[in-house]
């Protein structure tokens, strides 16, 4: 047993030795635990911490990023909410309705209180608003809500706005109608009463170039009116009065599209004019009812010009349809209106077939054709009634323009004239009385372009 025991022991002293040694030699190297890493992982550690840390600064400035526009969008909301408020503020004023002013007037006060708190907010840096995303699309619902009703307002005021307009222009249509209405009331009380209170200073003994001035511009009147007459019946018959005057005055460019009313006076003055220079206007048998003897004669056709001047046209014809007056007013009706004419405008021809059988209608075309034939046939009674010789005449076409026989009917063409103008046509004839010219009224051509 004993030599068994010895190498044992032996061993374990030599075991003992090793461990001493190992130990001695570890406290010199490195005392403690000590557990080596390589470099490579060293280094992809330190990586991974940055990027962890980037990651948490990214997130932090993303949820800063979505607070912000949430603050902004909820900004911008309560701004278009408090113009919403303060536009119905002033709609409320305009009828005033006290209710509604106190209601939008509240309205505006917390919009102001919401703006002022989203201020102090801000200055406070407390804009955080969580969850932002719901904060944001409850600023845009709200924004959405406040245009449209800013945009129903306007609409409102719009609406308001034309209703006023519409209810002036109905106003002053009405006005347009009753003073329409209060001048034809007026034409016809004159028409009726023939009474024109200037025409009964002319006397026979002391007649004058004046006398004729101021007759002839009160057959004009009539003139004018039965030509503005008659454009209103083409243009309700859908004429077309560009080729109806261009018919009548053919290649004249006119300065202005009214000035083409000039054409229709012109064809109205040479119709119910022409045979002016004829004592009995040339109507068939009228001469042979005037005396031969000169001083007779013109008492005569001054006895003539008094029964007219003071009477009713139609009156007058009705119970004197043969009388020197009844034949002209048939010979130049028949003369002027054109049965296809007639028929346009009053689609028959039972006015004409009227006058032709020696009846007389008392239609207002009628009525105003027959005043102007009164005024006419007076002119022409009061230009015989002379002592001198009246004599009427017209103005040829590219005639140069005189100042002493022409009065232009506008201006219009010496304001760009260089030079000579000339005549497109006469819309009014002039008059010799004796030695005295009264001008003829013409439509120039416009000047030539260099």
């Amino acid at each position: 047993m004993e030599p068994a025991a010895r190498p044992r022991s032996r061993i374990a002293k030599t075991f003992s030795r090793v461990i001493s040694l190992k130990s001695g030699s570890r406290h010199r190297s490195n005392p403690g635990f000590c557990l080596l890493i390589p470099q490579d992982k060293l280094r992809c550690c330190e990586s991974h911490q940055f990027e962890a840390e980037d990651a948490d600064e990214a997130k932090e400035d993303c949820r800063n990023r979505a607070a912000m526009e949430a603050f902004v969008a909820k900004l911008f909301a309560t701004i278009s909410t408090a113009k919403a408020a303060y536009a119905e503020l002033q709609m409320a004023q305009f009828p005033y309705n006290g209710d509604a002013i106190q209601c939008a007037d509240q309205s505006v006060v917390d919009q102001l209180k919401a703006l002022s708190e989203l201020k102090y907010a801000y200055l406070k840096k407390q804009i955080d608003s969580s969850p932002p995303h719901v904060t944001l699309m409850l600023a845009e619902i709200q924004e959405q809500q406040s245009l449209m009703k800013t945009y129903e307002i306007t609409m409102k005021k719009m609406r308001a706005e034309i209703d006023a307009k519409e209810a002036r222009i109905a106003s002053l249509q009405q006005q347009l109608r009753e003073s329409v209405d209060s001048n034809k009331s007026l034409e016809k009380k004159m028409n009726a009463s023939g009474s024109f209170s200037i025409l009964d200073g002319v006397r026979f003994s002391d007649v004058s170039p004046k006398d004729f001035i101021l007759v002839l511009h009160y057959s004009l009147r009539s003139v004018r009116a039965f030509v503005k007459l008659l454009i209103r019946e083409m243009e309700s018959a859908n004429w077309d009065i560009d080729a109806a005057a261009n018919a009548i005055h053919h290649d004249v460019v006119f300065g202005k599209r009214d000035h083409k009313a000039f054409a229709f006076e012109s064809f109205v003055c040479r119709e119910i004019l022409s045979g002016f220079n004829d004592p009995a206007f040339a109507v068939q048998g009228g001469d042979q009812s005037a005396p031969g003897e000169t001083r007779q004669r013109r008492a005569f056709f001054f006895d003539q010009f008094r029964v007219l001047r003071s009477a009713s046209a139609i009156h007058f014809v009705k119970q004197s349809p043969n009388s020197l007056f009844g034949k002209f007013l048939k010979s130049k009706y028949l003369q002027l209106v054109h049965p296809k004419m007639e028929f346009s405008f009053s689609g028959n021809l039972n006015q004409r077939k009227m006058v032709n059988s020696g009846e007389f209608p008392e239609t207002e075309f009628f009525k105003a054709f027959a005043e102007m034939g009164r005024r006419v046939w007076l002119l022409h009674s009061l230009s015989f009634s002379f002592d001198r010789e009246v004599s009427a005449f017209q103005v040829n076409r590219n005639s140069k323009f005189s100042e002493v026989y022409m009065e232009s009917v506008t201006d219009e063409v010496f304001a760009a004239a260089d030079g000579a103008v000339r005549v497109a046509f006469t819309v009014v004839p002039g008059f010799k009385v004796g030695q005295t010219v009264v001008q003829s009224q013409v439509y120039l051509f416009p000047p030539a372009k260099s």
